[in-house]
């Protein structure tokens, strides 16, 4: 899908496009501050289909701008929020497929043109994902072996002889402990994955969040997945959800019902 920065606007102002939905009534989109107070949040046709959209200060959207907007870590956030709450609120009212953070025209009518090109993407997209929610699903274990040390004990002085081969024993046994733990906990991510895929129209594996990510650095993830789950087998993915945690013993975290913003793309 074409996005352009709005770099030397013609106006003040340029179009940021939130989603692009079928028909929906502008009262859903009353209220919403979006991401530039003083701008209502809208709609603009696009034929038979209809884009959310918004105008913004141009200056202030403009690449240098909105890079600069982006590596604040909390202005981050508030964009990302703000966006997602109109995607939210469109999506209630039926299938939306949600663009990506900063989708900048330069004006209603070039955003027009842009996303009237992928239009027939886009209504296969709402098709696809009509009737479905996206669930995200994260599977974490223990970084270690239960019970093991977590390391090596001290290697012994030169003049320890056999103390020295019993030293590279137990050192050769941790790393294989270790390894055994590992292939464990990526078999039971693979397990639980089969499992809730079969409940899903569709599935897309994530890379895990390492423990620097989490704050949990006694803990790995194995598994970050999302699904598309069709409303009438929500209740089935949860249960399914309970049970694999007790047969497991894996901490199974389960998220949703979302926007399908991993599988709004795909057609």
């Amino acid at each position: 899908m074409t996005r352009e920065q709005p770099g030397a606007p013609e106006s003040a102002t340029a179009t940021y496009v939130y989603a692009v939905c079928r028909r929906l009534d502008p009262a859903a989109l009353s209220g919403l501050t979006g991401l530039a107070a003083g701008f209502p949040v809208r709609t603009l046709p696009l034929g038979p289909l209809t884009a959310v959209v918004q105008h913004v200060p141009a200056a202030e959207f403009a690449e240098d701008a909105w890079q600069q907007r982006l590596s604040d870590r909390a202005e981050l956030e508030r964009c990302a929020r703000a966006h997602h709450e109109v995607v939210t609120a469109a999506a209630a009212c039926g299938p939306t497929v949600p663009l990506a953070l900063a989708t900048l025209y330069r004006g209603d009518e070039r955003a027009q043109q842009a996303l009237g090109a992928d239009r027939d993407r886009f209504a296969a997209a709402l098709a696809r994902i009509e009737g479905h929610a996206e669930w995200g699903v994260k599977v974490s274990l223990p970084a270690t072996v239960p019970g093991a040390p977590q390391s090596a004990p001290p290697a012994p002085s030169r003049n320890g002889g056999g103390a020295g081969r019993a030293y590279l024993e137990r050192k050769r046994g941790l790393h294989q402990a270790r390894e055994q733990h590992h292939d464990r906990a990526l078999r039971t991510a693979e397990d639980i994955d089969t499992v809730l895929s079969r409940l899903a129209t569709a599935s897309r594996r994530l890379r895990p969040h390492s423990p620097e990510m989490t704050g949990e650095r006694h803990r790995l993830q194995v598994l970050n997945a999302a699904y598309l789950v069709t409303t009438v087998r929500e209740r089935e993915l949860l249960d399914a959800v309970e049970l694999l945690r007790r047969r497991t013993g894996a901490e199974v975290e389960v998220s949703g019902p979302w926007v399908p913003y991993s599988f709004a793309g795909e057609v």
